[in-house]
């Protein structure tokens, strides 16, 4: 059982310090998706900065995380969600530039549109999705069991998390000590079925990522 641990949606001032601490004491290297009006504010930068100095991964999740690039009513205005937080991360993104896009947990068409893809694309990125969310908003105290039970289905999980206030991080480090009890290997690479996209290469179907028709 190989088990890639992610955080999307910081960095968070009160939260991703907490969740940091505990990747350290089990260690566990983790990747963060953050947003890119997060790293306008110079603490929460910090922080990020922080996460990548510690042997963690830091990708692009947006600017504003407001709407999945496939719904925009502007499909360009995906242009500046992905590069202005690519600029805000500079060489916090490594030698990888990762994108997550959003949509709610779910996988289809409202993720991206044209215009984000050609920019992901152009820019080399690799595009990451996931293979296993953990119901953090629904079960806040109990969310681990379900999610352990994903990731003993599947070979290789994506685990999606939240370090932000509603993510419910205080149950993380129960839930490591439960994956490390069952022998899990950790890894900071991703399963090619969540990566249609490596360094702006296309190696797996993602027509059905990409909205059909743009409004």
């Amino acid at each position: 059982m190989k088990v890639t641990v992610t955080f999307d949606n910081g960095p968070s001032r009160l939260i991703t310090p907490r969740v940091l601490k505990t990747l350290a004491a089990r260690q566990v290297r983790a990747t963060f998706f953050v947003l890119g009006k997060h790293l306008e504010v110079s603490e929460l930068r910090e922080i990020a900065v922080r996460a990548y100095r510690e042997g963690h991964r830091v990708g692009n999740h947006t600017y504003s995380h407001e709407i999945p690039l496939g719904r925009l009513v502007r499909p360009e205005d995906a242009v500046a969600e992905i590069l202005s937080t690519n600029a805000l991360l500079g060489k916090l993104a490594g030698d990888e530039r990762l994108f997550r896009p959003f949509g709610d947990g779910t996988v289809g068409p409202h993720l991206l549109n044209r215009p984000a893809w050609d920019t992901l694309v152009e820019y080399g990125f690799t595009c990451v999705l996931w293979n296993c969310v953990a119901p953090e908003a629904s079960m806040p105290d109990t969310w681990m069991a379900p999610t352990l039970e994903i990731c003993e289905r599947q070979s290789w999980s994506v685990v999606v998390l939240h370090d932000i206030p509603t993510g419910a991080t205080q149950q993380l480090d129960r839930f490591l000590g439960m994956l490390i009890d069952r022998g899990a290997e950790f890894s900071q690479d991703f399963p090619a079925e969540c990566t249609p996209l490596v360094r702006g290469k296309p190696v797996g179907a993602f027509e059905h990522l990409m909205a059909t028709s743009e409004q």
